[in-house]
């Protein structure tokens, strides 16, 4: 009897174990199948990469590898399903891809594009010094032929005082293919406010009246806080587990509202987090300064991609319409380059001002709290996270590898794109600029 009650208690305790552990699975679900769907359908449909190369590459890990992807090319939809879960993304002409999550999706689904296609404007980048260009070319196969500095880069390019002198692409991608920001996404959204501060649109130190912050702590953020990522927000950026920013990428259908809903653990201005929250806040009040979607992405278009020479890019939306400034925006290599050099131009575009003055000051000027690390929304070199670079060095980052770094004491701009996240793939960024700037010195 009691070797029965001791199994009968060891029954009990193991049911209530897996229970649990099913109760735990199942509030991961919108993370795992969404994440499949979300990724598959923009790498299919905006960078016209094969499936079953996106599945071997970008989603296997974790419990994703074990998704069922299905493809459906006719309406431009990616349904990933694991075990009794699934989530379904889609792509709209002009918008890129959505994963559908809360209500109204059929509506969501036709709105059309109201910005008609661009025509193809004109590629501003002249070749530079062929002699360097023929230096560089050895870093250029090792980064993206033989892979060896690390990870799974797809696309390269370096400027040199405004000019190409390296670019090489990887098995399939071409330079008119359009590749994930991830992160690097923020520097945009960065650069966005900039356009609407010159224009009086925003005050980027007043705080932002949002009105679900009135009755609390909350009242003084300003957009300089959420920029500096030092709003003093709750927020967990750890993309291991149910945080809160994969909960915001793939169960939301208003990423920065959600973002706004956490409450308050340090005083604005005072304490240093990582937030891709505090970018979808930035995103959804600067929309919100325009009367329709409409206004919003044809000032986005017109006042930021235009004078880039950026062509049909798609920043993509969530379920609310607004662009999701912290991760989804596709672009090419030499879009992503041309944005450097805009940095690197003090704001200007072949001679005309893009950005206001004092702008790219101000985006570099260290976070009080970030111990040199952080600026807005851009990353600094102050603390030698790449020691072989100089210290005037700034740049855009994202999660699986992509970079655009942006030297101004050596008039340089490099852009590596592709798919090596952290920690096992992860590129040796600093070797690669090491051996850019070897080759520059020899000139």
């Amino acid at each position: 009897m009691k070797a029965k009650r001791i199994l009968g208690i060891a029954g009990s305790v193991l049911a209530v174990a897996v229970a649990i552990g099913c109760l735990y699975l199942n509030t991961l679900m919108p993370i795992i199948t969404g994440y499949a769907a979300k990724n598959l359908a923009s790498a299919v449909f905006i960078s016209g990469r094969n499936p079953a190369e996106v599945e071997a590459l970008d989603l296997h890990f974790s419990f994703i590898k074990f998704d069922k992807n299905k493809v459906d090319y006719q309406n431009k939809t990616v349904t990933s399903r694991f075990l009794w879960a699934k989530a379904t993304a889609a792509y709209r002409d002009g918008y890129g891809v959505t994963l559908l999550r809360g209500k109204d999706r059929q509506a969501f689904l036709e709105k059309p594009y109201p910005l008609s296609p661009d025509t193809a404007y004109t590629d501003y980048l002249p070749a530079g010094d062929s002699a360097l260009t023929a230096r560089l070319a050895p870093v250029a196969r090792a980064l993206v032929d033989e892979h060896a500095y690390n990870g799974h880069p797809f696309a390269f390019v370096v400027l040199h005082k405004g000019a190409v002198v390296a670019e090489r692409y990887g098995a399939g991608i071409t330079p008119g293919t359009q590749l994930l920001s991830w992160s690097m996404g923020k520097s945009f959204t960065n650069a966005l406010a900039g356009i609407m501060a010159g224009d009086g649109l925003v005050d980027i130190h007043a705080p932002l009246e949002i009105p679900q912050w009135q009755g609390d702590g909350r009242k003084a953020i300003t957009l300089s806080d959420l920029m500096q990522m030092q709003s003093g927000l709750q927020w967990n950026e750890n993309y291991g587990n149910r945080s809160d920013v994969n909960l915001m990428l793939h169960r939301e259908a208003d990423m920065g509202l959600y973002a706004l809903s956490k409450p308050l653990e340090h005083d604005p201005g005072t304490f240093w987090y990582y937030s891709s929250g505090s970018t979808n806040i930035v995103m959804r009040y600067l929309r919100g300064k325009f009367p329709s979607d409409e206004a919003f992405l044809h000032y986005l278009r017109e006042r930021l991609f235009a004078p880039l020479a950026i062509s049909n890019p798609h920043f993509e939306p969530d379920m609310s319409g607004t662009p999701v400034g912290s991760s989804y925006l596709y672009a090419t290599a030499r879009d992503y380059a041309r944005f450097g050099q805009l940095f690197l131009d003090d704001g200007c575009v072949q001679g005309r001002r893009i950005l206001p003055e004092g702008w790219v000051d101000y985006t570099v000027t260290p976070a009080s709290a970030s111990e040199g690390k952080y600026g807005a929304f851009f990353w600094l070199n102050l603390g030698g996270a790449c020691p072989d670079a100089p210290q005037d060095m700034f740049s855009c980052q994202g999660h699986d590898g992509q970079v655009i770094y942006i030297i101004p004491s050596k008039e340089l701009v490099v852009v590596i794109l592709g798919y090596s996240p952290k920690p096992d793939r992860v590129i040796d960024f600093n070797g690669v600029l090491r051996d850019i700037l070897s080759q520059l010195d020899q000139a």
